[in-house]
C-alpha cells in the first residue's frame, strides 16, 4: 500500500506521516515548506528529511509524476495555508492553495485511480454558528477567508465523488494539539503561542477576558479517526473534537502550572489581535473590528457522536495529559532553537 502525505513537513502531516510509517505502510511525502519546517520530519526512531519531495501541490505536471511513478492507493491531504491573517490578507494564494491545490489533488486521485482522499478541513467552518454542539449539517456559512476556502473544498470533493465515484473523507478539525505544534511561526495557535512566551518568561498578551471556550484534540487521537477513515465510500464528513471546550484561561493555567510558571497573561482589548497585520487595515474597506470582536470571543463546540457512531472513534487523551506531552516536547524543540 503507497500513501501519498501532502503538507507532511508542517505539524499534523509530519505526525501523520511517522503513524502510518509506523505501521509499515509505503509513503510519499510532499511539502513546499511555505509553514513547513525539517525539525517536523526528525522522529526518534526515523528521520524522513531525504525521502520527502519538496514540491508544491498547484504544480500539476509534478503530482502527475508521482501519481504516475508511485501508484497511490490513499492520499492524506493536509497541505494548506491555515492561519486566518494570512488568508485575509491575501485571498487570492489562499484561494489557489486551499481551494485550487485540492482540486489538483482530486483530479490526480481521478486520473490515476486512488482508492479514497483524506482531506483536512476545519470546524472553522462553523464560526457563525450559534447553536452548539456544532454538528455535520444545517450550519451558518462561514465569512471568513480560511473557513469559505475549506468549505468550497469539500464543495468540489463531494462534486467529485457524485460525478466520477469517488471516495472522500472531509474531517473538520478542532482546534488541535500535541508534540510538533508551531511555536515559533509569527502568528502560532493559541497552545504554541502560551508555551513560547513562557518558556522566555514573557508576559502572554491575550484578548478579552480569557473565558472565551474552544474545543480542542489532541493530535494522536485525531489520527485514530483519520485511519479509521479510509476504509469508507463516497463521500463523507466527519468531526474531529473531543466534544469539550475549555478556556483560554483553563488552557493558560494547566500550561503554567505543568512548566511550573508563575505568570499571569495580560489581556488586550479584540482591536490589538491582528495588530501585527497593518494590511487588514489598509484600503477603503478595512476588516470591520465587529469581525475581529467575533473572531476572538468565538465559542466553539463540535459534536463528534458521527464519528462514535460510525467509525466507533473515541478521543482517549485528556486535556492534562495532551497539555503535558505537548509542553515537553516544545521545549526540547525551543532548547534546540536556542542553540542555532
Amino acid at each position: 500500500m503507497k500513501i501519498l502525505v501532502t503538507g507532511a513537513a508542517g505539524f499534523i502531516g509530519s505526525q501523520c506521516a511517522h503513524r502510518l510509517y509506523l505501521e509499515g505502510k509505503e509513503l510519499i511525502l510532499l511539502d513546499n515548506f511555505s509553514f513547513g519546517s525539517e525539525d517536523n520530519l526528525i522522529f526518534e526512531d526515523s528521520d524522513f528529511r531525504n525521502c520527502i519531495i519538496h514540491g508544491d501541490i498547484r504544480n500539476r505536471e509534478l503530482l502527475a509524476s508521482i501519481f504516475q511513478e508511485n501508484e497511490i492507493d490513499y492520499v492524506y491531504h493536509l497541505a494548506g495555508i491555515a492561519p486566518l491573517p494570512d488568508n485575509q490578507i491575501n485571498p487570492a494564494n489562499a484561494i489557489d492553495v486551499n481551494i485550487v491545490g485540492f482540486v489538483n489533488i482530486l483530479e490526480a486521485g481521478r486520473l490515476y485511480g486512488v482508492k479514497k482522499i483524506i482531506f483536512a478541513s476545519t470546524a472553522a467552518i462553523y464560526e457563525n454558528d450559534l447553536l452548539f454542539p456544532s454538528r455535520e449539517e444545517n450550519f451558518k456559512l462561514p465569512s471568513l477567508i480560511y473557513a469559505n476556502t475549506k468549505y468550497a473544498a469539500e464543495r468540489f470533493a463531494q462534486s467529485y465523488c457524485d460525478t466520477y465515484g469517488m471516495n472522500v473523507a472531509c474531517l473538520r478539525f478542532a482546534n488541535v494539539y500535541g508534540p510538533h505544534i508551531d511555536c515559533l511561526r509569527k502568528h502560532p495557535p493559541f497552545v504554541g503561542y502560551a508555551i513560547r512566551e513562557l518558556y522566555y518568561n514573557r508576559v502572554p498578551v491575550f484578548h478579552s477576558d480569557g473565558q472565551q471556550k474552544r474545543d480542542y484534540v489532541y493530535v494522536d487521537d485525531l489520527l485514530e479517526l483519520a485511519i479509521a477513515v479510509q476504509n469508507s465510500e463516497g463521500f463523507d464528513i466527519t468531526n474531529v473534537s473531543a466534544n469539550q471546550n475549555y478556556s483560554v484561561k483553563e488552557l493558560f493555567d494547566i500550561m503554567a502550572r505543568i512548566m511550573g510558571k508563575n505568570i499571569e497573561p495580560r489581556y488586550a482589548d479584540e482591536s490589538h489581535y491582528w495588530e501585527k497585520y497593518p494590511e487588514l487595515y489598509n484600503g477603503k474597506y478595512p476588516i470591520k473590528n465587529e469581525v475581529l470582536i467575533k473572531e476572538v470571543n468565538k465559542y466553539s463546540l463540535c459534536d463528534n457522536s458521527y464519528a462514535r457512531e460510525k467509525y466507533g472513534w473515541i478521543p482517549k487523551t485528556n486535556i492534562e495529559e495532551g497539555l503535558s506531552k505537548t509542553v515537553h516536547f516544545a521545549i526540547k524543540e525551543l532548547e534546540k532553537h536556542d542553540t542555532k
